[in-house]
Order: C-alpha cells, then structure tokens, then sequence
C-alpha cells in the first residue's frame, strides 16, 4: 500500500486572540501569567499578536494556567449563518405579522426572532408570556408600542427594551408604516 504524500502547510496558525480572550475571561493581566508561567511579558505579548510561536511546552504551560485545554486554540469556532431569505417562518401569535428566526435552529443559548408587522398590526388580545429569563425588543424601523399590564412603551426606530422574559405583555404597530423589530430571548424559548 502506498501513503500518499501530503505536504505541510506553511500557514500560520492564529492563536494569540484565543490565547488573550483566556486571560481576559480569567481576569488576568500579561503580567500575572508570566509569573505564573516563567515566560516573559515581551513573550507572551508577541504570542497573544501572533508574531511568534510558543514551543508545545510554553503552550501546555501557558493553557494549564488559563484553565484550558491545548486543543480549545485549535478547534474551529461553532458558527452559523442564517440568511434571511431562508430563515424559517415561526408564529407566536397576533395579526399582521411575519415572524423568522434568524438564528440557527440549534442554538439554545440565545434566540433572535424578525419581525415584520403590518401597519395597525397587533398581538394577542390577552397579555402573554414567553419562556425565557430575558427579553430584548429593539425597533429596526417604523414605530412599536410595547404593552404591560400597568405600562405602555411608545418605541421609534433604534429604541431597545429589556425585559424579564416571563413578564405577561402584548404590542402593535400604531401606524400606518411598517415596522420592523427584532426580539432577542435568553435563553432561546423553551419549545
């Protein structure tokens, strides 16, 4: 049986931003981790702006003091892109709106939905509540009016709103234009 030959690439693997996002989340400055590590401060500052390579050593040594796995600066990031035109069409309820969502169907973390409401379009009747901690309306275009049981917000294009997700609510469109909003729910809703 023959190998086939492959050739090593000479392209650069970018892990200084991975490397420098890790300290960052553990709350530590260059100069902790060279104390910790025995690198230098110049060191580990070329590293982070990947203008040299740690040794395999310098790296299991600098990622035990990070709290990480050497493979994390490896692994490629679990990215998604929905395009809008495919983004799927989701009801949850009132007339005269188009609902996508726009992020990936398996994203559990978080939940971003685009709303397209007709002009005088409103949602239930009753006042409802979505499962989920957190909510975020932010108006794209065109006029809103968000709706709590004591409380009415008047929202033009740009205004956001953050709202405990389980707070019983309902909204329309006032206007005669469309409006476009897009709400964001954390986590993404229980199905």
């Amino acid at each position: 049986m023959k190998a086939l030959p492959v050739e090593p690439s000479s392209a650069a693997l970018a892990i200084g931003s991975r490397i420098r996002a890790a300290r960052h989340a553990q709350r530590l400055t260059i100069d902790q981790v060279a104390d910790s590590t025995g690198l230098t401060k110049g060191f580990l500052s070329r590293v982070e702006r990947d203008l040299t390579s740690p040794s395999v050593a310098s790296l299991v040594t600098l990622c035990q003091v990070l709290s990480m796995e050497v493979g994390e600066l490896f692994t490629a990031p679990d990215t998604h892109v929905v395009r809008l035109a495919e983004a799927p069409r989701i009801s949850l309820g009132g007339e005269g709106i188009v609902e996508q969502l726009v992020t990936a169907r398996s994203e559990r973390r978080l939940q971003v939905i685009r709303a397209v409401i007709a002009p005088h379009g409103e949602g239930e009747k009753e006042l409802y509540a979505v499962d989920c901690e957190v909510e975020v309306l932010h108006v794209l275009s065109g006029r809103f009016v968000l709706i709590f049981a004591n409380e009415r917000f008047d929202l033009d294009a740009g205004d956001t709103v953050t709202f405990p997700g389980r707070e019983p609510h309902s909204w329309l469109n006032p206007t005669g234009e469309e409006a476009v909003v897009t709400w964001t729910l954390v986590p993404a809703a229980s199905r």
